[in-house]
């Protein structure tokens, strides 16, 4: 059980990079330049930003500033549909292990954005990382499927595993 706010947080980011995992385990092996829209990210694209958002707010967290010219380590985008979850695993406890040098009282600290504007490290977790991960990964889900795959039921099942339950393949 979490003793604080920063805990809780932690809990529940590791909670979503497991599902980000299992999505990006899901994605078409051979559709990592598929765009729907052709001013958009591809697929691989849109997945490794899931990476990118994990990495850039926890190393501005970590270096106490945000800057367009500051890039975070081990960044570079993998250029197969393969490598994406492993880097995104691989992006995301390097990015925890930032967070984790926090105090829960540093949620209160506020840190210029990107925007030139400060916010709160609360703000910043709880909105750039989390929510803007799930926001992400929500596009990617249908991403998946207009690029012929099936994305990973993640807060319930999918049409494919319901199926499968209701055939009686997924009960017990």
């Amino acid at each position: 059980m979490p003793t604080n706010e920063l805990e809780m947080f932690l809990n529940a980011w590791d909670y979503e990079a497991t599902n980000t995992v299992k999505l990006l385990q899901a994605l078409p092996a051979t559709q990592y330049d598929f765009r729907p829209d052709p001013g958009g990210r591809s697929l691989g694209e849109l997945a490794w930003h899931l990476a990118e958002g994990d990495a850039y707010m926890s190393f501005g967290i970590d270096n106490g500033r945000f800057a367009m010219d500051m890039k975070p380590p081990n960044i570079e985008r993998p250029r197969s549909v393969e490598a994406l979850a492993p880097g995104y695993d691989r992006i995301h406890r390097e990015a925890v292990a930032r967070i984790r040098k926090l105090k829960p009282e540093d949620l209160d600290r506020s840190v210029v954005f990107f925007t030139g504007q400060p916010m709160s490290i609360r703000d910043i977790l709880w909105g750039a990382v989390f929510a803007h991960g799930i926001h992400h990964r929500g596009q990617l889900s249908l991403m998946c499927r207009l690029a012929g795959g099936a994305a990973p039921g993640l807060y319930g099942p999918n049409r494919e595993e319901m199926a499968a339950m209701r055939a009686g393949g997924g009960a017990g």
